[in-house]
């Protein structure tokens, strides 16, 4: 279910802060944060964000195709090892 047009898209306050002076100052340096449902807003778009997946931070790029998305859809959580092939289910 969608957030209320009324009441505007989701962006943790402190991030919102933190871009804002970016913005202001004209750094690029890496804004980590934990907040993976803020959406992301044209005003983050050039700056990379680090966002935590469970145990470390992965930075991104934001770019104008993120507009709308959530930061969380691109910090992976799940890490994939692959199924066992047939040899090493004949070994166990």
């Amino acid at each position: 279910m969608a957030r209320s047009a009324k009441k505007g898209p989701f962006i943790d306050p402190r991030l919102l802060k933190k871009i804002q002076a970016l913005n202001k100052s004209g750094q690029k340096t890496v804004i980590k944060t934990w907040s993976r449902a803020s959406t992301v807003i044209p005003e983050m778009i050039g700056h990379t964000i680090g966002v935590h997946d469970g145990r470390r931070h992965v930075p991104i790029f934001i770019t104008e195709n993120m507009v709308g998305h959530k930061l969380g859809e691109f910090a992976i959580t799940r890490t994939f090892r692959g199924h066992s092939t047939k040899a090493e289910a004949a070994t166990k």
